[in-house]
């Protein structure tokens, strides 16, 4: 995870981390995917930003993918995320921006409306129950789910 520091006020400051156009692009990019019903078309639109979307990836309608650093969020094959999921390769706190890559698994599923935080690995196979905070690693082949997310036996 990297951390860039500012002082509080200065919330214009991203400008001198990411170019404005480009940013612009890839909000219009991303907005147009999270309409979009066609997998095949938003997985080609989404890899225009710089993402990584693995083959048969399944992205539902709603999902609001990262726009700053969508070059930092790598979607593995035959990965399956939910309606109104959140996949954020950045979050800004006060004084600070901290940005972390974003793995989510081969054969791995997010449930309906989960947030997933930057830095984390969701690994192969694994499964994310529904309306969960993702803030920590998941290991391949575990269910997790909650706010913040635990295993599930």
């Amino acid at each position: 995870m990297e951390t860039v520091n500012f002082r509080n006020g200065e919330w214009w400051f991203w400008l001198k981390c990411r170019n404005p156009v480009r940013v612009a692009f890839n909000a219009a990019i991303i907005m147009k995917s999270m309409v979009c019903p066609f997998p095949s078309v938003k997985n080609f639109l989404l890899r225009l930003t710089g993402m990584k979307v693995g083959r048969n990836a399944f992205i539902a309608m709603g999902t609001a993918l990262d726009i700053f650093y969508p070059e930092l969020v790598e979607i593995g094959e035959n990965a399956i995320i939910g309606y109104g999921c959140v996949v954020s390769a950045h979050e800004l706190l006060p004084g600070e921006l901290r940005t972390g890559k974003v793995k989510i698994g081969a054969n791995s599923l997010l449930g309906t409306r989960c947030v997933v935080l930057p830095g984390v690995e969701i690994g192969e196979g694994a499964r994310v129950g529904a309306m969960s905070l993702v803030n920590a690693d998941v290991p391949a082949k575990r269910f997790y789910a909650g706010v913040p997310i635990r295993e599930i036996k």
